[in-house]
């Protein structure tokens, strides 16, 4: 009886269809269909409850997340099309973090698709003194480009994949063992709750997304048409620039604002590239491509940086005499409004290219890791102090020489 009125149900939608009225239902079984869920899912009383929640109460925060992040949405959309990875994926982004870089959450996941430290770095993403790449737009992107991707080839589903990134892929493989299906409609039933009640409103809040996302009349209506007519100029253009060079200067030479160039590369954790590598790649508008190819150069390479945590009795002074800087210099490029320090701040201390540094190990530190941060060798920190092996102690003071 119940599959006869679906079955009925299906048709009078399918004839609803037919009518094309505004092409609505038709993006609705498009996006349904991109994710692998059957297109009756536009009976699903609980995906109408959230999908007119979000039409008649997020519609405003809707459009101006768009309107604050479609610098990057061409870029996302672009590497998706490469990748064959479905297009409403984008609006994951947008349930994750709003598109803000910048996220955060509870859990201590971070950035537009709120990559947890362990995720992040098995699929190659960076976390250090210098720099998260989970803040990276485009590299975070890929990441989880290719995490949706395993997930996909594990599960079979795309709707699927979303789940399991949202709740973990083991939460997801014990609901479909306990229900016995894969089916979505079963999966997120509220009252069987095979899933977390976040995970079951997830898919139905991308799918609502999605929607508003592809309805050229909400933006019309509500004169966010500029947003459609985004393209390549109002998108990122990708630049390689050299290890340690400091982002004021490029925003001069491309005449920007710091404050834009630093947002673009929110995961450079202060205001220049890390000093470690030769080059390393940053984002700058695209309209700004021409500029830069014209009037880029690298920071001046008579300065290293440093990343200096505050310890108890230390002042300005005290540091600056360390690295045999004036105490002025620190307080400048650090933007630091008095000489007050506190126990763990983070300074940046900007030194002689050729300085002698004392590093005293802490724990965790490896001979590889200290020599990334200082910008040298493991065989020249291993001969200047003499080491026959890559044996370090906590405590154990290294002499540095960049």
């Amino acid at each position: 009886m119940k599959r006869g009125l679906a079955l009925i149900l299906l048709f009078f939608v399918n004839l609803y269809a037919s009518l094309d009225i505004g092409g609505y239902y038709n993006k609705e079984i498009e996006i349904l269909r991109s994710l692998d869920i059957d297109p009756s899912f536009v009976t699903n009383r609980y995906y109408i409850k959230i999908k007119k929640e979000y039409e008649k109460y997020k519609k405003r925060h809707f459009f101006n997340t768009q309107s604050k992040s479609f610098i990057y949405i061409p870029t996302i959309k672009r590497l998706m099309s490469e990748a064959r990875v479905p297009q409403v994926f984008l609006f994951m982004a947008m349930a994750e973090s709003n598109f803000s870089l910048h996220a955060k959450s509870h859990k201590k996941a971070v950035g537009l698709w709120q990559f947890m430290p362990q995720t992040a770095k098995k699929y190659g993403l960076r976390i250090d003194e210098y720099v998260d790449e989970r803040k990276d737009p485009v590299k975070s992107t890929k990441a989880a480009i290719r995490y949706l991707q395993d997930l996909y080839a594990k599960f079979g589903r795309w709707y699927l994949a979303a789940l399991a990134y949202n709740s973990g892929e083991g939460r997801v493989a014990r609901a479909i063992k306990k229900a016995k299906t894969k089916k979505l409609e079963v999966l997120i039933d509220p009252k069987k709750r095979y899933l977390p009640k976040e995970s079951r409103r997830y898919i139905r809040k991308i799918i609502a997304l999605a929607l508003m996302g592809n309805d050229e009349n909400y933006f019309l209506k509500d004169d966010f048409d500029y947003i459609l007519n985004r393209g390549s100029a109002y998108s990122l253009a990708v630049v390689k620039v050299r290890g340690g060079d400091v982002l004021s200067d490029i925003a001069e030479s491309i005449k920007i604002k710091e404050s834009i160039l630093r947002e673009l590369n929110a995961h450079l954790k202060y205001g220049f590239v890390p000093p470690y590598v030769k080059e390393y790649d940053i984002y700058i508008p695209y309209i700004k491509l021409a500029d830069f190819k014209d009037n880029y150069r690298p920071t001046d390479k008579k300065r290293a940086y440093i990343v200096y945590r505050v310890k108890r009795g230390d002042s300005l002074v005290k540091i600056a005499k360390k690295y045999d800087i004036s105490y002025k210099i620190i307080k400048e490029f650090n933007k630091l409004q008095s000489n007050v320090l506190r126990i763990n701040q983070t300074l940046i201390i900007p030194v002689p290219k050729k300085s002698k540094i004392v590093y005293k190990v802490k724990k965790g530190d490896t001979l590889l890791s200290i020599s990334k941060r200082y910008g040298i060798s493991v065989s020249k920190l291993k001969k200047l102090n003499d080491k026959k092996n890559s044996i370090i102690k906590v405590g154990e003071r290294l002499v540095i020489i960049n």
